[in-house]
């Protein structure tokens, strides 16, 4: 077996802060209140995340490319055919899980923007939308939307599970300290101060981008 640096550092962050904050939007969504300014600040954050990962995709480690998603070897996969390269980074199962997850997230942050509860809380954006727009956003975003983004991360906790158990492999541990052991060797995604550098880099850069979007509502 050989031990191969999939996921780097700042994937790693990305990954772990997603988690912390999705799981935070839905704590502050159910309680409501005050806990709806926290709401909006980790939705913003998400925001942010959502940029960093959509680039980072073009310019990351190597496995955190979007052209390294296996998907078009899900048939495949799917009939038991495989490949150490196509288990590597996201398997084709994981990688349209990813997908999936990160649209939907994308789903939630637009519908957000321009929801309004009609109470308290309204989206920065709400005001540059019709209202026909912004009931219909409010609904999806508290109703549906919300719904199926736990049933997606349901899925995704019991496919780790389910991999661990049946399958006997450990997906978890590689996102924690970037390594994966593997029958061959394959490349390694670059993991140093310069690809930390570069990814603080295109943080800030959408960090500025998301202030920008939630300025336009009060232009």
């Amino acid at each position: 077996m050989v031990k191969v640096r999939i996921w780097d550092l700042p994937t790693r962050l990305f990954h772990w802060a997603l988690v912390l904050c999705v799981c935070s939007l839905l704590i502050t969504g159910q309680m409501g209140g005050a806990a709806m300014t926290w709401h909006f600040r980790l939705g913003y954050a998400v925001f942010t995340l959502l940029l960093f990962r959509f680039v980072w995709g073009f310019v990351g480690g190597y496995w955190s490319r979007w052209w390294r998603l296996p998907l078009l070897s899900l048939r495949r996969y799917v009939r038991g055919h495989t490949t150490p390269r196509m288990l590597a980074g996201h398997n084709p199962l994981g990688s349209l899980s990813v997908i999936a997850m990160l649209c939907w997230l994308a789903l939630q942050v637009a519908t957000g923007l321009v929801s309004d509860d009609e109470i308290a809380n309204a989206g920065p954006l709400s005001s540059l939308a019709s209202s026909a727009m912004v009931s219909t956003a409010t609904a999806w975003h508290k109703g549906l939307g919300k719904g199926l983004l736990i049933l997606l991360v349901l899925s995704h906790v019991a496919a780790l599970a389910w991999y661990q158990l049946r399958k006997h492999q450990a997906l978890l541990p590689a996102m924690l300290h970037g390594d994966k052991s593997l029958p061959v060797a394959v490349p390694a995604s670059r993991d140093g101060w310069l690809a930390c550098l570069k990814a603080a880099v295109v943080l800030s850069l959408c960090v500025l981008a998301v202030r920008w979007v939630i300025a336009l509502g009060g232009a």
